[in-house]
């Protein structure tokens, strides 16, 4: 360590990319020290995509009670004790919380429970200690929170994500904002748990950005499970009365609820941080601008993960801090490919992705052939249950390379994973076509879908 600082790097936020660059760090030989506000594990683990998954398994139940008379089962009437869960849940956050507090602490970081605010180049301020530590590396790993519009008349009677796992009672009825992930999946979340359930969203179909066919048959799917959407409108104000919340929409409807969720994005976590004054540019959004190696304009200021906003995905920050903890002290310059990423929205049913929508393959591609498959899954053929899968591969007509895959159904987020191995590989669709079947499954279908369901065709420039 270099004797003019107290650290080697200092790391603020304690989420999933700055434990693990603070780790990696410090088993390169690094003197570090990793600062975080509230719980250790970052939004994922503590308010977000571990929490949530285990909301949509405890929601999926509804439907596995139904379905199983199906195959012979009585089941008793069913019924769901939300403080029971909600305990169960936390148990397993505490859980996490603590592993993630003894992996940091084995691997000889210094863990400060504190806000730390950037004082400069090379200092850190910490605000529960009153006092500021030097750095030779200041890595930023603050992720991003909730957005609210603060403007809109009865906007404190609202909740986010960070509010929803820690809701004392089950709402009856919840009105939902947004369409993109979070609100998609809470969405599906509240209604399997038996809440009158509607999603309100100011475009014309969910999940912007995602493959078309994708977004139109999840919305339809969706609507047999119950949900209800509103699209083309936002919320004008939100009342609250003796009998609960009352929001009016842009439409001139008004719609009552108990819990009203905004789910209507995120921003990067960097108000109020020191960044500006300490020099680092920041984009429109707020959030960090960073080269290939994640370093900022003042070379010893660092940032990854969503405060940068490059892609906002939980294995993708871990990636970058690892990369970054390699590169800047373990001599092995790492840079991470952002591209062909698969993800998956545990919606219901869910979905997984990987590579271009056919939207974008078509705008860079002259020549594109579309592989789709709808049918019923097998599990429902003696559930009766009417929930359909698909599948959509996106092959280069010219190359016959696969551009994308897209599924929805049961499973394919596990699907997607291995996948996105294919995909990042290079795989064609003889690869496929070349994989013998795992029968009987979904998956099946992937490797068995021979002629084009559409050959897609423009002339070239």
């Amino acid at each position: 360590m270099s004797e003019d600082y107290d650290y080697d790097l200092f790391v603020i936020g304690a989420g999933s990319g700055g434990v693990r660059a603070a780790r990696i760090a410090a088993q390169n030989g690094a003197k570090v020290a990793i600062a975080e506000e509230h719980r250790v594990g970052g939004t994922c683990v503590i308010r977000g995509c571990v929490p949530k998954k285990l909301m949509v398994y405890a929601s999926q139940f509804s439907e596995a009670f139904e379905d199983a008379a199906g195959y012979g089962w009585t089941v008793p009437k069913a019924s769901f004790d939300w403080p029971s869960f909600i305990a169960a849940k936390d148990h397993e956050i505490d859980r996490l919380n603590a592993i993630y507090i003894r992996n940091i602490t084995n691997a000889g970081v210094d863990l400060i429970m504190s806000t730390a605010l950037v004082a400069g180049p090379h200092a850190v301020f910490l605000t529960a200690e009153k006092r500021k530590v030097t750095a030779r590396v200041i890595l930023v790993a603050t992720g991003g929170q909730p957005w609210l519009d603060m403007e809109l008349p009865g906007i404190e009677h609202v909740i986010t994500s960070n509010e929803i796992f820690y809701l004392k009672e089950k709402p009856q009825r919840a009105v939902v904002a947004g369409g993109g992930y979070i609100a998609v999946e809470f969405a599906g979340i509240l209604n399997g748990l038996g809440v009158d359930t509607t999603l309100v969203y100011r475009g014309h179909e969910i999940l912007r950005g995602f493959d078309e066919d994708l977004r139109t048959r999840l919305r339809q799917e969706m609507e047999k499970k119950g949900v209800k959407f509103v699209f083309n409108a936002i919320f004008t104000g939100i009342e609250k009365g003796e009998g609960g919340l009352t929001a009016s929409l842009s439409n001139g409807t008004t719609l009552g609820a108990d819990t009203i969720l905004f789910a209507t994005g995120r921003r990067p976590a960097t108000e109020g941080l020191g960044l500006q004054a300490a020099g680092v540019a920041l984009d429109q959004q707020g959030a960090v601008i960073v080269d290939h190696e994640s370093r900022t304009n003042v070379p010893s200021i660092y940032a990854i993960g969503d405060v940068t906003n490059r892609v906002n995905l939980t294995p993708v920050a871990i990636r970058e801090g690892h990369a970054f903890a390699d590169t800047v002290f373990g001599d092995k310059p790492t840079h991470v490919d952002h591209s062909l990423v698969p993800t998956a929205v545990f919606s219901q049913p869910e979905l997984g992705t990987v590579g271009l929508t056919q939207e974008e393959a078509t705008t860079i591609y002259s020549a594109i052939d579309v592989y789709t498959s709808t049918f019923r899954p097998m599990l429902h053929t003696l559930s009766g249950r009417d929930e359909k899968m698909f599948m959509k591969v996106l092959v280069d007509a010219e190359t016959d390379l696969v551009l994308g895959v897209h599924l929805m159904g049961h499973g394919v987020g596990e699907m997607i994973q291995l996948l996105g191995i294919a995909v990042k590989m290079g795989a064609t669709k003889a690869d496929f076509d070349a994989t013998v079947a795992v029968h009987p499954t979904a998956a099946e279908e992937l490797v068995t879908m021979r002629t084009p369901t559409a050959q897609l065709r423009r002339e070239a420039a």
